[in-house]
């Protein structure tokens, strides 16, 4: 059985869900052929594997020239999130001086004022293409503005990280990767003006917050500065995108618990886990083992890939009881959405926060929120879970 051999070519089923509960029990450390890599689907598992130093989260390697010329692959290897110790411990701890608490708080005035904002545009019109209008230009606006970006670039800014988004899913499909590619050096060049500026005259950014840090004994390459700010834009742009459109889609296809959160709107921290859990942006990440491992008695030979499913995971029974319903005052939802381990998300923070302001306005200020069709379209690609549009009325 290889349900899933579509998805790991490129297509995105509609519900994955059904593969994932198939695999579990029947087959959790699963071995598919092609592309030759090993999936678990277990939430032991898929933890286990996020702690184990013997899997590697470098997965892009500057072996052949065409990779070493080029700016997108240069960039992704000097991305923490893809960086084993003490690499990623040291960028980690650099960048972490800059994206603190403090600042992700700062940043709620502002992003209810974006959702005011967005939402005010569409609120005369009884219609709202969600994706659209409000999950995707939110977090674009959002990183810019953390990151500095003036106003007047920002369009510019988000047609770049469109761009990015081609390769966001990992595949680094052909027919994105020229755009992307070009994308990449062009925002590259943006940057390196930005960062000229700040290094004279500093703000109240996260820019110039990474250039604080780049002055100490231990800092930030170049190289590390670009790679952090473009992980900041790809992570942080479709983490929320799809937490605000799957999250959506989960509450309107089950009412009462769209009702439950318009009644009591303090649910709304723990309606975000559920929906996290539920339908998680990031369906999958990957590593590659560093040396032979067992996993559950089968044998993972060094250099193979390994899959881990963490919207499988977060399915499991054995940690999710009634893993498949949608309950918004479910306790201790301690998922897998954000990642495990030594590469959590160091943006989940701001994603949670995003996630909150823009789903409790849109319960709170949107009555009689309801589908414009029930055949809702899914974007292809295998790592991240995310809608092309989701129209709504109210």
């Amino acid at each position: 059985m290889e349900p899933l051999t579509g998805s790991f070519n490129g297509e995105s089923p509609a519900d994955p869900y059904v593969h994932y509960r198939e695999l579990r029990e029947t087959d959790p450390v699963h071995f598919i052929e092609p592309p030759g890599l090993w999936f678990l689907t277990r939430y032991a598992d898929v933890a286990a594997a996020m702690r184990d130093e013997r899997l590697s989260a470098e997965r892009f390697q500057l072996s052949l020239p065409e990779m070493q010329a080029s700016a997108l692959i240069r960039s992704l290897t000097n991305m923490m999130l893809l960086r084993d110790p003490p690499h990623h411990t040291r960028m980690r701890t650099l960048v972490s001086k800059a994206f603190t608490p403090r600042v992700v708080e700062g940043l709620r005035s502002r992003i209810e004022e974006i959702v005011d904002n967005l939402l005010g545009a569409i609120l005369p019109t009884g219609r709202l293409e969600l994706m659209h209008d409000l999950a995707a230009p939110l977090p674009v606006i959002v990183i810019a503005q953390l990151l500095g970006i003036p106003v007047q670039d920002r369009e510019q800014f988000k047609r770049w990280s469109d761009d990015l988004m081609l390769i966001a899913d990992g595949s680094l499909a052909l027919t994105g990767f020229p755009k992307a590619e070009q994308s990449t050096g062009e925002l590259r060049t943006y940057l390196n003006g930005i960062f000229a500026e700040r290094r004279v005259e500093p703000r109240d950014d996260l820019i110039s917050g990474l250039l604080a840090a780049q002055e100490r004994d231990d800092r930030l390459s170049e190289d590390e500065l670009f790679a952090t700010c473009v992980l900041l834009l790809a992570a942080g742009h479709e983490t929320t995108t799809n937490l605000i459109g799957n999250g959506m889609l989960a509450l309107l296809r089950h009412p009462d618990q769209l009702a439950l959160l318009r009644r009591d709107p303090t649910l709304i921290r723990g309606a975000i886990e559920e929906l996290l859990r539920y339908d998680s942006p990031v369906q999958i990440m990957s590593r590659v083992a560093k040396e032979d491992v067992h996993i559950d008695g089968r044998l993972v030979r060094q250099g193979q890939e390994v899959a881990l499913g963490l919207a499988a995971a977060n399915r499991d029974p054995e940690q999710f009881p009634d893993p498949d319903r949608l309950d918004i005052t479910r306790a201790d939802v301690h998922h897998l959405a954000f990642g495990h381990g030594i590469h959590f998300c160091l943006g989940a923070p701001l994603a949670r926060l995003e996630g909150q302001i823009a789903v409790q306005a849109l319960v709170q200020r949107l009555p009689g929120l309801r589908l414009q069709t029930d055949d809702v379209q899914w974007r292809d690609g295998l790592m991240l879970r995310g809608l092309t549009q989701l129209p709504l009325g109210f």
